[in-house]
C-alpha cells in the first residue's frame, strides 16, 4: 500500500510540475505583448480577405484551433496545410489575405517553402514564433513572439509549453480583434446557430407562433367561444390572448384557468371570459432574446407568453414547447 501511495504521489507531483511550467509560460506572455501585437491586431481588423493560418505538426494543430476561433468570432479564416498548399491549395490565398504562419522554431521547412509563393500572390505575412531571428520571422511583416520556451517535456523535445503559449497568444489576438470589431452576443449567435448559447441568443420573433397560430379572442366573449378559439388554433397552444376593442392585450385565458374552474365546480361555459382570465399576462417584445423568454417561463411557472408591439397589440405567442424545441 505504501509503495502504491508513493508512486501516486510521484505521478501527481510530475503532473503538477507540467501544469506549473505551462501556466508560468503563458503568464510570461503578458510581458512580451508590445507594439508588434498591436500591429498584428490592426492588420487583421483591416484585412478585407481571409486570415489564412498555416503550420505543420503540433503547431499546425494549434493553427487549426486559432483559425476556428477567428472564424467563429467574426474574422473570416481558414487553415491551409503547407504541404497541400504546394500541391495546388495555394490557390486559396489571395492578395487581400493575411498568412498567419505558426512555427515555434520558425524554421519548419514546409512553412518556409510557403512564404515565397504567398508573397508573390500579394498576401501579407504574420509570424507566430518563438525565434525572432528565424527565417520565418525575417520574412514576416509582423511577428508575434512567444519567446524561447522551456518545454514541460523532460527531454525539452515534445511541444508542450510552446504549443500552450501559441494557443494563448492566438486566443489573445482573436479576442482583441473581436473587441475591435465590436462583435457582440447576437453576432456570436449568428455563427453558432446549433450551439446551446446560439439557440438561447435567438430572437423571440424567430421562434414565436404568429398569424393563424395565435389564438385571439375579444374581451366580453363567452368562455365557450374562447375555448373553441383555443381548440381550433393550429398547434393548440392551450391559451388564448384576450384583447379589447382596440386590439390591445388585456388578458390571457389558459387551459389551466379552465381546469381550475372545473375543479371548483364553477365552470359555466356561458360566463364571460373577463371574469376568469388572467389580467396581468406576461408579455415580451419580438426583438427580445429567447433566453429572456426562457427566464420568464421559469420564473413565473407559466406555459405561454404573449408577444406584443409597443402599443400592446399581440404579434405572436411563445409556448413553452416552442422554447423546449429550440433547446433540443
Amino acid at each position: 500500500m505504501a509503495g502504491t501511495q508513493d508512486r501516486h504521489e510521484r505521478l501527481l507531483a510530475r503532473a503538477a510540475e507540467v501544469v506549473r511550467i505551462e501556466a508560468q509560460t503563458i503568464a510570461g506572455l503578458e510581458s512580451r505583448l508590445d507594439a508588434r501585437f498591436a500591429d498584428a491586431v490592426e492588420r487583421v481588423v483591416a484585412c478585407t480577405g481571409l486570415v489564412v493560418v498555416t503550420g505543420v505538426g503540433k503547431a499546425g494543430l494549434v493553427g487549426q484551433k486559432i483559425s476556428a476561433t477567428l472564424a467563429s468570432t467574426g474574422t473570416p479564416s481558414l487553415f491551409l496545410h503547407p504541404t497541400e498548399a504546394m500541391h495546388g491549395d495555394l490557390g486559396r490565398i489571395r492578395d487581400r489575405d493575411i498568412l498567419l504562419a505558426v512555427s515555434n522554431s520558425g524554421e519548419s521547412a514546409e512553412v518556409i517553402a510557403l512564404l515565397g509563393p504567398a508573397r508573390k500572390l500579394g498576401a501579407s505575412i504574420v509570424a507566430l514564433t518563438g525565434e525572432t531571428d528565424s527565417t520565418l520571422a525575417r520574412h514576416a511583416d509582423c511577428v508575434l513572439d512567444i519567446g524561447r520556451v522551456q518545454e514541460a517535456c523532460p527531454m525539452n523535445l515534445a511541444p508542450t509549453a510552446s504549443t500552450s503559449a501559441m494557443l494563448a497568444l492566438g486566443d489573445a489576438l482573436a479576442m482583441v480583434v473581436l473587441q475591435e470589431r465590436k462583435f457582440g452576443r447576437e453576432d456570436y449567435a449568428l455563427f453558432h446557430p446549433a450551439g446551446t448559447l446560439g439557440r438561447k441568443l435567438m430572437k423571440v420573433r424567430e421562434v414565436m407562433r404568429k398569424g393563424d397560430q395565435v389564438p385571439i379572442a375579444r374581451s366580453g366573449a363567452k368562455i365557450r367561444d374562447v375555448v373553441l378559439v383555443m381548440n381550433r388554433t393550429p398547434g393548440r397552444p392551450g391559451a388564448a390572448l384576450i384583447v379589447d376593442a382596440s386590439g390591445r392585450l388585456v388578458g390571457i385565458f389558459t387551459h389551466g384557468d379552465l381546469s381550475r374552474l372545473l375543479e371548483r365546480d364553477r365552470l359555466d361555459m356561458e360566463q364571460l371570459v373577463d371574469e376568469s382570465m388572467g389580467r396581468s399576462p406576461k408579455s415580451i417584445g419580438p426583438e427580445a432574446l429567447v433566453e429572456e423568454a426562457m427566464h420568464l417561463l421559469r420564473e413565473h411557472r407559466i406555459d405561454q407568453i404573449a408577444v406584443i408591439d409597443g402599443d400592446r397589440r399581440p404579434l405572436g405567442l411563445i409556448d413553452v414547447q416552442d422554447v423546449l424545441d429550440v433547446r433540443v
